[in-house]
């Protein structure tokens, strides 16, 4: 049976050693993988490529690019060569407009990043953020890096159904990292939320990552993830775009 894609783990390990170790660990229970900055220097690249080309997984390349206008084009389109699935990018409007056109008639999913889930309000004031709450923030974050065309959007599971009720949102991806199954710590992130409710809440896809490669057995970890998600027929069908390979 094939693996239920709805599930995106985390390699956040150090190097291509490590995570080819993991994946062979995790083995059929997980068939999508994240590959993000901390891997970067580690052969992150040349690790997507193996496990996209070689061993026929999805990718999603977390990058969350940030520049101006033209070097975002040329970053985008480079990495587009790559034939991966999902790529973030920062939600400023003229940041996704950018990575949009860099992709071109590439099946590559751009994903624009609103409100980091490890911040809070205290946070947003620190980094000088307007006032609001931040659930509001991150709605009109979401809907206009929605109009400026992305394919999706990284939000925290508590705003998932709010951004999946925006009229922008038909059609489009939501991801939601901070997620922790039940009983699990809830480390560095502090808006989460169960997987089951993740998805139910109008996620199309969740990504963990400590609790399944910091188990001892990662493969059972990914199996029971996956066995808290609602089943298929449960799944409100909200997008198919998740389903393209």
């Amino acid at each position: 049976m094939p693996a239920d894609d709805r599930l995106i783990v985390a390699l956040d390990v150090p190097n291509v050693v490590q995570g080819l170790d993991l994946v062979a660990r995790i083995g059929d229970a997980a068939s999508f993988y994240k590959i993000g900055l901390g891997m970067l220097t580690g052969g992150g690249l040349a690790l997507a490529n193996e496990l996209k080309h070689e061993q026929g997984k999805r990718i999603f390349l977390d990058m969350k690019l940030f520049d101006i206008g033209a070097t975002i084009e040329a970053a985008v389109r480079g990495l587009a060569q790559y034939d991966l699935d999902f790529l973030t990018v920062h939600g400023d409007p003229q940041v996704v407009s950018a990575a949009a056109t860099g992709k071109g008639a590439t099946d590559l999913k751009i994903l624009a990043v609103t409100i980091l889930t490890s911040l809070d309000r205290a946070d947003l004031d620190a980094n000088l953020i307007r006032p609001g709450d931040i659930h509001d923030i991150t709605l009109e974050r979401a809907a206009r890096a929605l109009q400026a065309g992305a394919d999706g959007v990284i939000a925290s599971p508590q705003e998932a159904a709010m951004i999946r009720a925006l009229p922008e949102a038909a059609g489009k991806l939501i991801v939601t990292p901070g997620v922790r199954p039940s009983g699990s710590a809830t480390g560095d992130q502090k808006r989460i939320a169960t997987p089951h409710q993740a998805i139910a809440d109008g996620a199309d896809h969740i990504v963990v990552g400590r609790p399944v490669w910091q188990a001892k057995d990662p493969a059972a970890a990914a199996r029971a993830i996956i066995a808290e998600l609602p089943a298929a027929h449960e799944d409100r069908g909200h997008n198919t775009l998740r389903k393209a390979k």
